[in-house]
Order: structure tokens, then sequence, then C-alpha cells
């Protein structure tokens, strides 16, 4: 019972998150994936590295399908979410914990400037 509200609460905070909101949702579950393969490969528990792992590409994966071309800040934004991916890769093909905090490092600091981005936004400094 207690499973299934929680379920349901955040099915409802999905569907009621702004699209900003929901990329900020994005970028915090991209980091606890990473942060599960970390413990995982520590662990020498490679079954659940990979899973955690590919979770995190997959919402790499749907930042760069939802990114807005036409906006310039996207051709830079791009690149990054590549290279993210590619050592999410490196990480998962050779267990390589280092590309595994870099990817972290990178996925932190983009959640930072968005909160940053979200707050100027909130208080009317973007449109």
């Amino acid at each position: 019972m207690k499973d299934q509200a929680i379920n349901q609460y955040q099915q409802n905070s999905v569907l009621s998150a702004s699209p900003g909101e929901l990329t900020l949702m994005l970028y915090n579950g991209c980091l606890k994936f990473i942060k599960q393969a970390e413990k995982a490969l520590e662990s020498n528990d490679h079954q659940t590295k990979n899973e955690t792992i590919i979770k995190a590409q997959s919402i790499m994966t749907e930042l760069m399908l939802t990114l807005n071309r036409e906006v310039e800040i996207s051709q830079k934004i791009l690149p990054l979410y590549e290279y993210i991916h590619h050592k999410l890769f490196e990480a998962n093909t050779k267990n390589d914990k280092e590309a595994l905090k870099e990817a972290f490092t990178n996925v932190k600091e983009l959640k930072d400037t968005w909160i940053q981005v979200l707050k100027m936004q909130k208080e009317g400094h973007l449109t």
C-alpha cells in the first residue's frame, strides 16, 4: 500500500512538473543512477553496475533527444551530453571508476547550472 502511494505521488509529480522541473528531475535521476553504479562497481556487482549505467545513459539520451536544436545554447550543450554518454559507456565497458566520476561531476555541474537558470526564470530575469 505504501509503495503504491509513493508511486502515485511520483507519477503525479512528473505529470504536474514544468519542462524545467522535468529536466531537473532527469539530472537528479542520472546522478542517482551514477552513484548506484559507483557502489555496485566498488562491490564487484557487475549486473547492477550495468543496469544502473544503462539507466543513466537512457536519461542522457532523453536529454539529447529533447533539446530544442533551434536554441543556440543547445548546440553547446549537445556535445557535453554526448561526452557524458560516452564516459558512461567507458565506465560500463571498462569498469572505469574515473570515467564514472567524470560523468557524475559533469552532470552535477549541469544540474547546479540548471537550478540557477530556474531560479532566475522564477525571479523574472529570464523569459
